[in-house]
């Protein structure tokens, strides 16, 4: 078969021929691939830079989920249990969605990583309700414009995101949001602007993908003066500014403030359940029904080796299609 493999941490998927996967055991099914999202997740793994990467160094194939065809016929999304940039993969039948029809394979292939990145921390890390303020720091990527429309379809009444171009946060205002910071403006000013709104409409809930300086920001606008706060729950998604950041404990001890992640690694088995039989099923309908947005940019699989190292536009999904 066909497939992007990459042969070495950090190198670049090549286009070639690789051996078709093999089923090892019953819960095992075979997918002809139709399409498969090309995310930071991928590029990581692929570089060895996450947490999640495997050290062995052994020629792999790309890509972690995707949509294609069953042999019996049946159109799925699907977590790869082998690569899933490649003609043909292998895949657990308990870690499949069917596709409705109405709905096309790029946009299939594109949501399930963003609304696990934005739905996962939502619904379990803070658990979301109606008529609460939610901020979303680094809103202008592809998770950060579900993020914005799931926090709406959950009930938030107001929603705030921030972002460094601003004619791109004024594009998330029709998407849902409500108002936008510019991390581009000076601390001081940033601080202000922050606090200004947790005074008049106190921030519940913080999705964060961005973490590192602005991160820290956020954090210091949230500090008390030693009278009651209302509670906020924060929590960090991606670190696209920074692994790090400098937190005070001052901060901790006058805010009555809950810091979780949500990634791999933090959602129980039961939440992943959820996530393949509930979470998704109900996105594909709503993007059927284009209550649901995602863009995306499709490139041939033969196209790999240029598309990967390719800058793609804000907020569209780089997707390979088979």
């Amino acid at each position: 078969m066909k497939a992007a493999v990459v042969y070495k941490k950090g190198e670049l998927p090549q286009y070639t021929d690789f051996p078709d996967p093999i089923i090892e055991n019953e819960n095992q099914l075979l997918m002809n691939v139709k399409a498969s999202a090309v995310k930071n997740l991928d590029k990581n793994i692929a570089s060895g830079k996450h947490y999640s990467a495997d050290d062995k160094a052994t020629a792999k194939v790309a890509g972690g989920d995707g949509v294609g065809f069953l042999e019996d016929g049946t159109r799925v999304y699907a977590l790869g249990v082998t690569g899933m940039i490649a003609e043909k993969a292998v895949v657990d039948k308990h870690k499949m969605v069917k596709v409705p029809e109405g709905l096309d394979d790029c946009t299939a292939a594109a949501l399930p990583n963003a609304v696990a990145g934005s739905a996962m921390a939502l619904r379990f890390r803070v658990d979301i309700q109606k008529g609460e303020t939610v901020l979303i720091n680094g809103a202008t990527g592809v998770t950060g414009k579900i993020a914005i429309q799931l926090a709406r379809h959950y009930g938030a009444e107001k929603i705030v995101v921030t972002g460094r171009k601003e004619e791109t946060l004024k594009g998330l205002l029709d998407l849902g949001a409500d108002e936008y910071v510019l991390l581009t403006q000076p601390d001081e000013d940033f601080i202000k602007h922050i606090k200004k709104i947790h005074s008049t409409t106190p921030i519940n809930i913080i999705i964060d993908y961005l973490w590192g300086h602005s991160a820290e920001l956020i954090l210091k606008s949230l500090k008390g003066n030693g009278s009651f706060t209302p509670k906020t729950r924060f929590v960090s998604v991606g670190s696209l500014a920074g692994d790090t950041i400098q937190l005070s404990s001052e901060i901790l001890r006058s805010v009555d403030l809950q810091l979780s992640g949500s990634g791999f690694g933090s959602w129980t088995k039961a939440e992943m359940m959820q996530l393949i039989t509930e979470i998704l099923p109900e996105m594909f309908d709503l993007a059927v029904s284009k209550k649901l947005v995602i863009e995306t940019v499709a490139v041939a699989l033969k196209d790999i080796e240029k598309a990967w190292s390719e800058t793609i536009p804000d907020g569209k999904r780089l997707v390979i299609t088979i």
